[in-house]
Parts: structure tokens; C-alpha cells; sequence
């Protein structure tokens, strides 16, 4: 099913993410633990896109295992750095698949390529999404409620956002954040530029001390201080901060959900457990909304 019949069809939706294998012989692994994620009934799961190698053709592989598990499936696709007949050869892969949503990123610029060799015909997800709707795909859009890296101001990475609403993305998911106040001012400031498709907030469970500076480095994340100092009190006890992030995870969900925010996705780093206490301590939650 499509992500935008399921958005319109429920007041808050719950997904999750997963990511393939770096190495090929991980893959039956990755497999598996998507099987166990789908058995948890979420709205739909999305799965990454590697930079380089197998990875790619990986995504398209698990999407089709957790469409058999009777779960949508959100495949990641990136551009940059691909010319027409790559982009052309993903989407008849996909559709070979039978995957019906696409989520449309620009991605990381390859290793060994400089910035000029990667810019070509798609250069912006925005560039790549109107090919994706003309294939017939649901698109989905990354944001950043915290700014991307690369945007000089907010103003500048909000008029690229509206850009790829312009161009047809149904929906728009956000890059972790750890405090939901930054999500609130981030969707005020959509809705005065226009932009009104549905806003899924991710969310990343913290489970040990170190995930946070790993966290930090790779997406510049602000980290509240209630969290911080969840971190520095249980970060020798493996199983305290896992239950201390966890619970940390929850309350961001609860208020967010009582906000009014359509969806929450969840980066589950392809870990099961995590993602099964959150969603069966809010399980009653998500089911007294969608009444």
C-alpha cells in the first residue's frame, strides 16, 4: 500500500527503519531481524540506501522481504553521483519488486568523486522526485529540523524543502532530534512557507553513552540536557542506560503524539528490541488516537 493511502487513512502512524548489510554475507542476518521488526505490525518500514557496491541492490531485496511480510516498505533512494540509466535501472528495479514508495534523498557524494563530477542531471532529491511520481511511485522527502549541515541558514534549507514539496514528495520524514521543542518550532515555520504535507518526526533510541557522541558527530544533533545527564549517570551500566534511553524515547513519543504530530518513525539500527518495548509501551496510545 502506498504510505500516503495509510497517512490518510490513520491520524498518527508508527514506522520503522532498517538498513542492508555493509558486507554480503551479513544479509540473511539483516533479513531476519527485518522479519522480527514487520512481526510488529507498524504502518510501514523503510530501508536505507548504501552509498556504494551491494548494499544498493540490497535495498531493493529487503523491501521485497518485508513486503512479504505483509508490511509496506519504504525504499531509500539516493542521486547524487548517478547518471539517467542508473536512476532508470533502480526504479525498474524497484518495480520489479513490486515497491510502491520511495523516499528521495540526495545522498552523500561518492568516495574519490569531487562535488563537480557528482552534479549531473539529478543533483537534488528535488530533481530526482518528479521522475519518481512519473513512474507512478508515493515519494517521501528527508527534512531537518535542526537545519541541514550543509544549508548556510534555515531560511535557505526551507526554500529547498519547499522545493521538493513543489515537486511532488507526499510526505516528509525528519532526521532524529532529542528535542521536541526543535521539531514544534521547525513545523510552525513550515506551515507559514506553505508547506502542509504530513511531517513524520524520527526518533532514535539511545541505548548506550557512546551512541550519543556517534549521534552527535554524524548529524550535529542538539543534546538536551535531561538526556546528557542520562548518559553520564548510566554510562557504565549497559543495561540501566538502555532501559533510561529507552524510557527517554517513550516520552518524546507520547508528547509528540499528543501534539498532533501525523507519524513517528523510529531508527531501530536494525535492533529489535528497542523498537519492541517503545511500540508496547505505546501500543494503547496509538490505538486510543486512531480510534
Amino acid at each position: 500500500m502506498k504510505i500516503s493511502e495509510i497517512l490518510s487513512k490513520k491520524k498518527v502512524t508508527v514506522s520503522l527503519e532498517v538498513f542492508p548489510p555493509k558486507k554480503q554475507d551479513a544479509f540473511e542476518g539483516v533479513v531476519n531481524a527485518s522479519r522480527e521488526l514487520a512481526a510488529m505490525n507498524p504502518d510501514f518500514m523503510s530501508i536505507t540506501y548504501g552509498a556504494n557496491g551491494s548494499t544498493r541492490v540490497n535495498t531493493a531485496e529487503i523491501s521485497a522481504e518485508i513486503e512479504k511480510c505483509g508490511v509496506s516498505a519504504l525504499s531509500h533512494l539516493t542521486c547524487i553521483g548517478a547518471n539517467a540509466d542508473g536512476i532508470d535501472n533502480a526504479i525498474a528495479r524497484l518495480k520489479q519488486f513490486g515497491i510502491e514508495n520511495v523516499l528521495a534523498l540526495r545522498g552523500d557524494i561518492p568516495e574519490g568523486m569531487s562535488k563537480e563530477e557528482a552534479v549531473g542531471k539529478y543533483a537534488h532529491a528535488s530533481d530526482l522526485i518528479p521522475t519518481l511520481k512519473a513512474s507512478g511511485f508515493c515519494v517521501g522527502g528527508a527534512c531537518y529540523p535542526e537545519g541541514h549541515p550543509e544549508s548556510p541558514n534555515r531560511l535557505v534549507d526551507i526554500d529547498n524543502l519547499k522545493k521538493k514539496v513543489d515537486a511532488g514528495a507526499d510526505f516528509l520524514t525528519t532526521q532524529m532530534f532529542f528535542d521536541n521543542d526543535l521539531l514544534y518550532s521547525f513545523l510552525y515555520q513550515l506551515q507559514n512557507c506553505g508547506i502542509r504535507v504530513p511531517v513524520i518526526a524520527g526518533i532514535m533510541p539511545i541505548t548506550s553513552s557512546s551512541q550519543v557522541k556517534r549521534m552527535v558527530t554524524l548529524s550535529d544533533a542538539y543534546v538536551p540536557r535531561k538526556l546528557l545527564s542520562i548518559c553520564d549517570r548510566f554510562q557504565d551500566d549497559n543495561e540501566a542506560m538502555k532501559q533510561a534511553g529507552i524510557a527517554y524515547a517513550i516520552d518524546q513519543i507520547i508528547d509528540l503524539v499528543s501534539n498532533g504530530v501525523r507519524g513517528i518513525h523510529i531508527y531501530t539500527l536494525n535492533k529489535s528490541e528497542a523498537a519492541r518495548k517503545i511500540l508496547e509501551s505505546t501500543r494503547d496510545i496509538f490505538n486510543a488516537i486512531n480510534k
